[in-house]
């Protein structure tokens, strides 16, 4: 049997989404930008960079929130 959740679950689960999301625009306005204006390459955006800049915000999502359930499993007070 499944243990009902809490009241307390769906708010850590509210901050994690936000955390979340606040990771993977952070990441991909970061990587839009070094494609954008990094000395050396083209000033020009292209599909490559746009799907790029996109994966970098995934991956830093993904990482930020696992890092977040990490630390929530092992200091549950936080």
């Amino acid at each position: 049997m499944t243990p009902q959740p809490s009241p307390d679950d769906s708010a850590w689960e509210a901050k994690r989404r936000r955390a979340g999301l606040a990771a993977f625009f952070v990441a991909t306005a970061a990587s839009f930008a070094f494609f954008a204006f990094f000395p050396g390459l083209p000033h020009v955006i292209d599909w490559g960079a746009i799907i790029t800049s996109l994966a970098v915000g995934g991956l830093a999502r993904w990482a930020w929130q696992s890092h977040l359930s990490r630390r929530n499993a092992t200091h549950p007070q936080n």
